[in-house]
């Protein structure tokens, strides 16, 4: 089973604090991997926030690659940091040999473009870093994109905050909004592209759970976006579904959970948005998921939410203080790094309903 967190806070936070509320739950997931997503970053990014970042774990012929199809597309290097990593005997981790975080101004003929034109350049070359990686498996590319850092790798979680040096927190590898989940794909073959949170153009998703629709999800989706690939993992579907909804049809986030958990039809007849609703249902159809699962969710405003399916089978809670909120899949990981919040305000989300936090912290509890 896998076990899914998410921190948003006022002030920069490090790495640990992730690791910390997953580690409180290591009953609940099976020691096969950590991945986290960083978002909003501080320390020796925070200057470079309108600049692409990426994210790469790869062999060194795959650093070769990426930086030659960087270096003909035009783009210019200006920071590029690596983790000083702890390899000592007997960690439980499956490392690559390289980990890459290299921010870069865009090509000179893009400076003055529009943000669709730049947005849409950077999934280009991430796609074409992943085509060209993957044939010899010299590399994976997670994430190329501004404000954004992304780490994936396979094995125990607390040797893998060992490895990075993650478990000492410090101010120069830290942002104000991280999601993480501990477990690998063990459903299918282990894959770090399956690994959760899933990123795509400054959307974020991670699910606690399985989508039981992922054939039909997936036939769908694959005609919709070129961005729309791999599908190592079911709740993939996930982001691209919010990616459709949100992005590329600019519906508000509330119908996103029309879209994946539709109203049943007796339902949307005493609605006064039933035309809506059922334009959703005839047209989206294959959008609708299944199964037991809890998604946390991020916009590229950085707005966080949490919803869950339609018979609320998987846990999720969301706890908070003055300055951060924490969403877990066990109220025990929030109890780690919150102990002294007000616990009696603790929200355990329905089946029927988004919770939704904004860039001031403020919760919202959307009805659908």
């Amino acid at each position: 089973m896998c076990r899914i967190g998410a921190i948003k806070s006022r002030n920069y936070i490090h790495p640990s604090m992730a690791l910390q509320l997953m580690q409180s739950q290591q009953k609940g997931h099976d020691n096969s991997g950590f991945a986290m997503i960083m978002q909003d970053l501080g320390g020796i990014f925070q200057q470079y926030k309108k600049l692409p970042t990426l994210s790469m774990a790869c062999t060194d012929a795959g650093i070769k690659l990426a930086e030659d199809i960087l270096h003909e597309s035009g783009f210019l290097r200006v920071m590029q940091w690596a983790p000083e990593v702890n390899d000592q005997p007997g960690l439980d981790i499956n490392a690559m040999p390289n980990y890459v975080f290299e921010t870069f101004d865009y090509p000179r003929t893009y400076r003055k473009a529009g943000q669709k034109e730049k947005e849409d350049l950077l999934l280009d070359i991430r796609l074409q870093l992943r085509a060209a990686l993957e044939p010899n498996e010299e590399g994976f590319v997670y994430s190329f994109w501004p404000d954004i850092i992304t780490l994936k790798e396979i094995g125990d979680p607390r040797d893998i905050g060992t490895y990075f040096n993650l478990w000492e927190a410090d101010d120069r590898f830290t942002a104000k909004v991280i999601t993480a989940q501990c477990r690998q794909n063990t459903n299918y073959d282990i894959v770090r592209y399956a690994a959760h949170p899933f990123h795509l153009q400054g959307y974020t998703a991670l699910a606690n759970g399985e989508n039981t629709f992922y054939l039909k999800n997936k036939e769908f989706q694959q005609g919709l976006h070129r961005g729309y690939i791999g599908f190592e993992s079911d709740s993939q579907c996930f982001l691209y579904t919010l990616h459709y909804v949100h992005r590329e049809l600019g519906w508000p986030l509330r119908y996103y959970k029309h879209v994946v958990t539709p109203l049943p039809f007796e339902e949307i007849e005493q609605r006064e948005d039933q035309k809506q609703l059922l334009a959703i249902r005839q047209s989206l159809a294959h959008l609708e998921i299944n199964g037991p699962n809890t998604i946390i969710g991020m916009l590229p405003d950085n707005t966080l939410f949490s919803c869950c399916d339609a018979k609320k089978l998987r846990p999720v809670v969301i706890g908070r203080d003055a300055d951060t909120v924490v969403i877990s899949s066990e109220v025990c990981g929030i109890n780690e790094i919150l102990p002294e919040r007000d616990w009696e305000t603790d929200i355990y989300p329905n089946e029927r309903e988004v919770v939704v936090i904004d860039d001031n912290l403020e919760v919202q509890r959307w009805k659908q």
